[in-house]
Parts: structure tokens; sequence; C-alpha cells
């Protein structure tokens, strides 16, 4: 008899009937509450007959063998008929069958063969627009998220929208409003979240979280938002915190930041660090010219120090300093974080996005460089979930990391958000706001102060001191699970003065050596000089540097994975900017194994044999699946990936089928998700990799800022020995 519902329990499998009400997440008796998901049946058309792939809960595990783990084995059905029962894996090659077979397996639903060896989400793509410059914009999907919306047990998919002229944070420039999707598998919107014009678009701006926060089986949504930020759905508009200023505009244009400027000089004199004798105490000081004018300064006076500084002093400093041309940011007005219904978008609550900016970035060091960038550092953003107590997942919000380093946790419990800790490293002292180097100094925080510069384009959420309980790798320093400094790690530079690891681009926390105990932390770093390594292998318990290599040079992109299954653990291996010199493919001991490296871009666990395969292609370069050893696996023809030089797909993660992963990416019109599965049969049986909460963790942090791979928390990789996988 076919099984009709979608929920399967522990050690067999059984279905659970599925009610009018979202089924709950389930957690082991201390353990993290994970998602309840269904089969995830697939059936995928290829040369040699119907591949058919599925989900195996953790809850159903009951042990290991040589090749995977044990648990529920499973009847495969075409139409109607029972054809095999699979006990060593969860996928299935038939030989015979066809377009038109139907399939089910044990506790899932019925499917039918995609029509070809990809299935497609279609979107809806926004309108084009036009800034206040006059110039034209257009949209194309950018990062994606998944989750349960509406307790199905079926991901819905959200997918950002980023407009033509999205921006790095140091661009000046006007951009399009940045939209949030959610869509069923079938295409179906569910709504749109229109960020509005005081969210400016780009990587570093909108960190999008997806996650069951309260465990009630269904997702919400978390998101930094701001007046005019709405809901579109089903026709209907309404507005964050009841519309609030709803019709403000808060976008600066180039003659509004000269007014800006003007009134920063005439409110010198009271400027706090000025008061305290901590910055010079007048604008010719700081600015290296004779003393010409009374303060407070007249603006009259104030306007001839802010032509001087405009047209004299930045352009002195650096060519890009082109201040008359400053427009574009928001850097003022209010700043919000709001919960959002996921199957609604209904908004929950909105609150004070914590901390505000303060400032248009002047404390923060924005003037103090060679390249005077107002709005860099203060509007530098990340996000993630941590299961920080071991069991509810948290979300944790942050700003800033190359000067003052802040970051706080919330619970969500179904009504309101509940504030965890909140960590501040202070600001970064300078003499000159106009003319210091605050990068590397401590902030003025007693407890949090070498959190400074050590932040990177993104976090982790992992156990790093197998206490059951999360803690957040924020790049080369990582916070406890409590909040409190677990460490900030340094190291010797050639000169022999002790000095951060800094700041990086790229970064990968996993069991990387099995040979040791716990986890890894696998970095590279742009400070150069001033960077005691451009590479480096950490312990993630204690910080400590295992191996590193010294470059002298940003080293702007690494990766790891089990590219060479010969050797034992788990490669890893970095580059300069644009790739053009490595610095060599390193072993999990630190040998150097070779002097060619494979791509950085983008991981992903593809192949049948647990190796790690590697995502290439940017720009407008067709995006491939390419195996260090055996070649090009596949070219996803039609389609493209985001975010420039990076080449992200919109999501790597196990969202469908058996325990690899699948590559999502947008068809170069953007009128689809592509989502292409591996058609290798595999033997080895694991858990679907979204029941692992450092995985899970991972998969909705993903896209924040420069999209890193997700990992599990513990070693997987050709050669791991699976009584050792959590289960």
């Amino acid at each position: 008899m076919p099984v009709p519902e979608k929920w399967f329990t522990a050690g067999v499998a059984a279905v659970v009937l599925a009610t009018a009400s979202p089924a709950p997440a389930f957690a082991g008796r201390h353990g993290p509450r994970m998602e309840r998901l269904d089969r995830g049946l697939i059936a995928a058309p290829t040369s040699e007959g119907v591949f058919l792939s599925w989900r195996l809960s953790k809850t159903e595990v009951t042990g290991s063998s040589k090749t995977g783990l044990t648990g529920a084995n499973f009847h495969v059905y075409r139409d109607g008929r029972r054809i095999a029962t699979v006990t060593d894996s969860t996928n299935f090659l038939d030989r015979e069958g066809t377009a038109a077979s139907k399939y089910r397996v044990s506790g899932s639903k019925t499917v039918t063969p995609w029509n070809a060896g990809y299935t497609e989400l279609p979107l809806r793509r926004p309108a084009d627009g036009v800034t206040p410059a006059g110039e034209v914009f257009t949209y194309s999907a950018n990062d994606m998220s998944v989750g349960d919306v509406d307790g199905d047990g079926v991901y819905e998919y959200v997918v950002k929208w980023d407009p033509s002229n999205s921006k790095d944070v140091s661009q000046v420039g006007y951009t399009g409003p940045v939209y949030i999707d959610t869509y069923r598998a079938d295409g179906t919107l569910l709504h749109r979240i229109d960020l509005g014009v005081n969210i400016r678009a780009g990587a570093h701006y909108t960190q999008f979280l997806v996650y069951d926060f309260d465990g009630d089986g269904r997702a919400e949504m978390m998101m930094k938002t701001a007046p005019g930020t709405k809901t579109i759905r089903n026709g209907t508009e309404r507005y964050v915190k009841n519309g609030f200023q709803k019709d403000a505009d808060h976008r600066m244009s180039a003659a509004d930041y000269y007014q800006h400027v003007v009134g920063i000089f005439q409110g010198w004199d009271r400027h706090p660090e000025v008061v305290a004798g901590r910055w010079p105490k007048t604008i010719e000081q700081a600015l290296g010219i004779a003393p010409q004018y009374r303060y407070p300064l007249s603006r009259a006076d104030a306007e001839k120090l802010t032509d001087y500084f405009m047209d004299v002093y930045a352009p002195a400093r650096s060519a890009r300093n082109n201040l008359r041309a400053f427009e574009g940011f928001i850097v003022d007005g209010p700043e919000y974080l709001t919960v959002f219904d996921g199957a609604t978008g209904r908004e929950l609550q909105t609150i004070d996005y914590k901390p505000g900016r303060h400032d248009d970035g002047l404390m923060w060091g924005d003037y103090a460089m060679a390249r005077i960038e107002p709005g860099n550092r203060v509007d530098r953003f990340l996000s993630g979930v941590a299961y920080l107590d071991g069991r509810n997942p948290s979300a944790v919000f942050a700003r800033g990391y190359y000067t003052r380093t802040t970051l706080v946790s919330y619970r969500w419990d179904g009504h309101r958000l509940r504030e965890g800790w909140y960590v501040d490293s202070g600001w970064a002292p300078m003499t000159n706001p106009f003319n210091d180097s605050p990068h590397g100094r401590d902030g003025t925080d007693p407890v949090y102060g070498k959190l400074t510069t050590q932040g990177f384009h993104s976090l982790s959420a992992a156990d790093v001191d197998g206490d059951g309980k999360q803690e957040i790798v924020y790049g080369a320093a990582t916070i406890d699970h409590d909040g409190d400094l677990l460490y900030s790690s340094f190291g010797t530079l050639p000169s022999g003065e002790e000095a951060r690891l800094g700041h990086g681009d790229a970064m990968h926390v996993t069991d990387i050596d099995p040979a040791r105990p716990g986890l890894e932390i696998f970095t590279v770093h742009e400070g150069g000089t001033s960077a005691p390594y451009g590479m480096a292998m950490r312990d993630a318990k204690t910080g400590e540097v295992l191996f590193g290599t010294y470059s002298g040079r940003d080293t702007g992109r690494g990766m790891i994975g089990d590219v060479l299954p010969a050797t034992p653990g788990i490669e890893s291996w970095a580059s300069m900017p644009g790739g053009s010199e490595a610095l060599g493919l390193h072993s999990a001991k630190g040998e150097i194994l070779t002097n060619t490296i494979p791509g950085t871009n983008s991981s992903i666990r593809w192949s049948a044999d647990l190796t790690t395969q590697i995502v290439n292609g940017a720009q407008t370069v067709t995006p491939t699946i390419d195996d260090w050893n055996r070649g090009r696996l596949l070219t996803a023809d039609g389609t493209l990936t985001n975010n420039g030089t990076k080449g992200n797909p919109g999501l790597v993660a196990d969202v469908l089928g058996d325990w690899r992963e699948e590559l999502l990416v947008r068809t170069a019109d953007s009128s689809a998700i592509r989502i292409h599965t591996s058609t290798e049969v595999t033997s080895h049986k694991l858990y679907t990799l979204m029941h692992d909460p450092q995985y899970r963790a991972e998969v909705a942090r993903q896209q924040t800022t420069y999209n890193q791979p997700s990992y599990p928390g513990f070693y997987l990789a050709s050669d791991t020995d699976w009584s050792t996988v959590p289960r």
C-alpha cells in the first residue's frame, strides 16, 4: 500500500499523519532542535535510466558500517510496484524507468521524473527602476536561503534581488532598492519584502536570516530594515513599524553631503573626543594647515574649511577621494531589526538595530586612512544563526570588524525578541580622525578591545570547545557561547613583532585534520606586510596557529576540500587577488603537496566518493563543477553565478535528495533558479546534512556578505570513519 503522508520518525520508515498545525522541530534529549523534513524524494533522468535520491533523517540512524551509517531500509516503488529495497544508501538507479514513471520510497510522496537533469524554480523579476541621478537599473537574482515557512516538511526558497547598480560600501552612487522574495518549490510567490530606499544595495548591507527560531516548525525571517521597508502580498502593501516615516528618504545627494560636512565642522569644538583632548582642537590642526578661524565656527568659515577639505586635502591624500561626488549613501535616520513571518511576510516585531551607526563613519575611522570613505567601516554588517545554549537557535547580528567591532545575540520566542548578550570592542582610538591608522589598534573596552580588525566578511557558528554549545568564530577571534571573548589570535611578524592575524576575506571551519581532536579553522588574510600570515590553519578551541605562510601581500582567496583522496585529511589552498599567484595546496598537516591549486570561489559535495568538488565560473562565464582528478563533472549551461569575481552560486546546500549538495544558480535572464543535483550512484549512507546543527547554521549564514561554503561539525571526507559521525 502506498504511504500517503510525509513525516518520518526514528528507527523505522514509518510515517506520522500530518495535521493542520505545523510539526514542531525535533531534538534529542539534550540536543539542538532541528527541522522535520519530508523524504525530499527526487527523480532525475539520466542516459542510463531514472536516478532516485531521498533523505535519511538523523533520528533514523541506529549505527554505522564501513561505508556509512545504518538505520532505516527503503522499499522503492515504480508505478505502485516495488522494484527494489535499498539498505546501503539513499539513492537508486532505475534502468527501466521512463519519463512517465511514478516513484515513491518508504515514507515519501509520489514523484515523477524531472524534464531534464535539473529542475527550475520560476521567479518573478522586479521591474526596472531609475535613481534620483537619472540612472536606469535592472534586477538579477542574487543570494538565496531556504526554510520551511509553512511547516509541511518541504523547503521554501528565499531569493534576494540585487539591482544592477548594487555597490560595495566603499563605492559612491545611488542604488536601487533590494527585494527579498519567498517562493514555494513550484514558483508560487508567497510574498515580497521591499527594503525601500533607506537600505542601500550591496553585499555588505543586507544579511537575511531564514530559520525556525521558536521551534514551531515554521521558519521566520530576520533582517535589517528602515523606514519605507514593506511587505507586498497579494497586491497589499504593509510597512514595518506601523508605517513610521514610510515616505522618508534619507539618501544623500552630493549637495546634502556637502552640508553634512559643514555641520560636522561647525560642531567640532563640541565633539566629545575634542573636548576630552584626544583629537586636535581645530579643524586646521587636524588638516595640517595654519590656524585661521574662531571657534565655534560660523557657517561661512565651516564652508571655507569644507571646500578646502574636499578640493585640496582629500584629493592630495588619494586620487580616489572625490568627495564632491559623494552621493547615494544613508548616514542618518532610523535603523531597525525586523522579524517577519516566513509564510506571509507579516511583521512580527521591529526593534532598533543595535548598535546604531553613531555617525557617518568619523569615529569608525572612515576619514582617517588615505582613502577617505564615509559610510564604509560603519556599515559593515554580518549575521548568523547559532545554538548558543546547545538546544535553541539564536540570531546573531554584527556591525563592524575593521575598527570598532560589535555583536548582539537574540532569541525569538514566538512573540518577542529577547537579547542574549552584547559584545562591543569599544572605539579604536585615533589621535587624528583625518590622518591616522586605526586598524590593528585595541578598542577601548577592557574585555573585548582585542576584537578590533579581526573580523572577516563572514562568520561561522561552531562548537569549538566541545561543550555542546556553539561559539561564534568571528574571523581571527572567537566569541564563546555566553558572549565572553574566548580568544583573539595573534602571530609573529618577520620583524619579531606580535600582531593580530587580522582581517581576511575567506574562512572555513570544520574538522579538517581527523588526527587531531576537535575542529580547525582555515583563513586567509589581507593585511600584507602587517599580517603574520597570508594563510593560516588554527586550532578552533584555542586559536593557536598550527601552520601558516607569510605572504607579505593581500591574500584574497582561500578554500578547503578533500581534493586528493589518497592524502589523509582535508586539503587547503590560497591565492593572491585574481588567482594569479598561489600559495600551494597544503595537507591537513601543512605540507605543500602541489604548487597548483583548484579554484577558490565555492566548493560542493557532489561526488559519490565523498570528495570535494569546485564550482568555477564568475561574471559572464558559465558555471561548472570540476573535480581535481576527474575533470569537469557538470557544465550548467544557460546559468550564471553572482557577485562579480566572487562567482558564488545562489546557494550550495543539501536541499533535496540524499546527503550531497545541490547547486542553485540563476538562469542568465533571472527568470528562474536552476537546481542541479548529482546523479552519481553512491554506496555511502548518511543523514541529510541539514540535520547537522553546524551545517544547518552555516547554510543559514551562507548568504552573508562574501558567501562561504557550509561545513558540518564533524569530519566528512573520502576516508571518514563512520563510527565517529554524530548520531
